[in-house]
């Protein structure tokens, strides 16, 4: 199993592809602790996963919150005695262009997506560096590669965790610190239906797509395995684009 004697914290891995993310770790052999604002649905991924033989903890996490990093951090070395990979999956979407968004807008997204990954990454380093090393993986988007017509914020924020990536990368490599970033395409979550709730706007969507579809979480979820094992163990620093095409474009 690819993930033989891992220990995994997700972020948003209550539902959407954190969840799909965990149980895939699960099954690769991982331990795996999803930190979620969603505590019902967070616990009942919780014991499904442990009732299907798997090893899991859901634990309450606002990642906006440096205190409840430290927590869910403490917590899962405690649980599981240490902590080699984190994804940064949390994250909300906003459609609204530079005129529309309002400054409090602009500070949720930010505070969610951004300072998020951020306080996310700060946290897991003094764990990892015990550990021996350690992969972070953040979810950006193809937003934070390329500009978009209906979204500003949005773009922003995932821009920053593109960076921000880079410069865990760098700063931490000699300690066997990993850090790498996703750029999922439009791909079908709860996320993706409050950017495009009608069959119309969706059919439109799959046309600027080369492959013509539209991607799904498992599709995201064997990316970030990859990059997460040790499989990509001279990888760091780098984007994984899974857009269909699009931004070959």
């Amino acid at each position: 199993m690819r993930l033989e004697g891992k220990v995994a914290l997700i972020s948003g891995g209550a539902r959407g592809m954190g969840a799909v993310e965990a149980k895939l770790f699960v099954r690769e052999g991982a331990r795996v602790v999803m930190g979620d604002v969603l505590t019902e649905e967070g616990e009942k991924l919780e014991a499904e996963i442990n009732e299907a033989g798997g090893e899991a903890l859901f634990v309450e996490l606002d990642v906006t919150k440096e205190e409840d990093w430290d927590r869910v951090v403490a917590t899962t070395v405690n649980r599981f005695g240490k902590l080699d990979i984190l994804v940064n999956n949390a994250g909300v979407y906003d459609l609204s262009t530079v005129e529309e968004t309002s400054g409090e807008a602009w500070d949720r997204i930010m505070d969610i997506n951004a300072k998020g990954q951020f306080l996310g990454s700060k946290a897991v380093i003094g764990a990892m560096r015990q550990a021996g090393g350690g992969s972070i993986v953040n979810i950006s988007s193809t937003a934070g590669l390329v500009g978009s017509r209906g979204s500003s914020a949005y773009n922003a924020s995932k821009g920053a965790v593109r960076l921000l990536t880079k410069a865990t990368a760098v700063q931490y490599a000699a300690e066997g610190i990993r850090a790498n970033s996703i750029h999922p395409g439009p791909i079908e979550t709860d996320m993706f239906q409050q950017a495009y709730p009608s069959s119309e706007a969706r059919a439109r969507r799959a046309t600027e797509i080369p492959a013509s579809r539209f991607g799904n979480a498992e599709e995201v979820a064997y990316g970030v395995l990859f990059v997460a094992s040790d499989e990509a163990s001279f990888m760091t620093g780098s984007e994984l684009v899974i857009d269909g095409g699009q931004t070959a474009m």
